[in-house]
């Protein structure tokens, strides 16, 4: 099949648009500046900076080595039309050139709309089943395994930081950190309640059952950042480890609940809980726990700022917390997304973890905001 010429020019001409779009030139000359830095000698003296210059070096280089990628396909474009001009056969080969260029637009177009100053962040994904006993925390445990499973096939790094086992089935509560580049970017798009609908396997009398499990996505924030808590405000409980993320599993009590009530800008009164038991010792569980408490509050006072905006702008906040953004309806064969009516027909394919098209369609309208 010969190649529509306005479609690759078309393709051609978004290719330059997003050279600019990325601030191309400018990204280099940040590689360089960091580059300088690693080399010192002392760049290793303070860890947490270095890694932090390191993570910020990586996602550059990603950024225009992925631009690079580009134009190196539309060169090869270029010379296998010169060929074909020559009266050589290699439609194959220009079809197949074609394919990739096409795919790696839309996958670079998809990372430059992830321009939010936490989008490089890694992410903390938390999961809170709600009320209905089994059948609720085996949805949660259902959302668990479809998120782990769309980070698997993103090349993601999965941490399970805490674990919590359902009373029969599934899971109490469960928060996972998600590392690599734009992993909170991706994942704020799940953001908020997930709703199932299906016959319940626990029911003897094959009911349907409605069920709930809020997703609550924060970026995992470092030194960059700054959130100051009153230490007094912040209750410590010990607990042994268990579950999936557990170690030294009803030995010692090295899991660690931070648990801090206190009033953020907006004046509302929060109750956060963080927990860890993911490390060997309570200490290290502490200051994991710490940094998931901030990273949580933090996401709130984001929540509230990106609240205030819409009202200014009279528009709709983009994702607030606790409301329902998706419904999983099994007998119907349907999954439907209420903030961009995304929907599929492939309930299997979602729930291991093909989300792509839903974390996609939400980007896309959050750009057009």
């Amino acid at each position: 099949m010969a190649i529509n010429t306005d479609h690759l020019n078309e393709l051609y001409e978004r290719v330059d648009a997003l050279r600019g779009y990325l601030d191309y030139e400018k990204r280099k000359v940040r590689i360089i500046e960091l580059t300088e830095q690693t080399q010192n000698p002392e760049f290793w003296n303070d860890p947490d900076k270095a890694q932090s210059i390191m993570k910020e070096l990586n996602h550059e280089k990603s950024l225009v080595e992925g631009w690079d990628n580009l134009n190196d396909l539309r060169d090869s474009i270029n010379v296998y039309l010169e060929f074909q001009e020559m009266g050589e056969d290699v439609e194959s080969d220009i079809q197949t050139e074609y394919t990739k260029l096409e795919k790696a637009l839309d996958e670079m177009e998809l990372r430059n709309m992830l321009s939010g100053p936490d989008d490089h962040r890694d992410a903390i994904v938390t999961f809170n089943p709600g009320a209905g006993g089994t059948e609720s925390q085996d949805w949660g445990e259902m959302l668990y395994r479809m998120h782990t499973r769309w980070a698997e096939k993103a090349g993601f790094k999965i941490s399970v930081i805490d674990y919590q086992d359902g009373d029969v089935a599934g899971l109490k509560s469960a928060t996972i950190e998600v590392q690599g580049d734009n992993a909170y970017g991706f994942l704020k798009a799940e953001s908020g309640v997930h709703r199932l609908v299906r016959v319940s396997p626990f029911d003897s009398n094959a009911r349907r059952h409605t069920s709930f499990c809020s997703v609550f996505v924060a970026p995992l924030i470092d030194d960059t950042i700054e959130v100051n808590i009153n230490e007094s405000e912040v209750e410590l409980q010990r607990f042994h480890s268990s579950g999936a993320g557990g170690q030294n599993v009803n030995k010692v009590e090295t899991g660690v609940r931070l648990i801090w009530e206190g009033e953020l800008s907006d004046g509302s009164t929060q109750k956060v809980v963080a927990e860890c038991q993911q490390e060997r010792s309570q200490l290290q569980n502490r200051e994991k726990a710490m940094v998931l408490l901030k990273s949580r509050i933090y996401e709130l006072e984001k929540e509230i700022q990106e609240a205030e905006k819409a009202k200014l702008e009279g528009s709709k906040s983009k994702n607030e917390w606790g409301s329902q953004i998706r419904s999983y309806v099994f007998d119907d064969q349907r999954v439907k997304d209420h903030r961009t009516n995304y929907e599929t027909s492939d309930v299997g394919g979602v729930m291991d973890g093909d989300l792509d098209e839903f974390i996609k369609a939400y980007l896309l309208q959050d750009a057009e905001v």
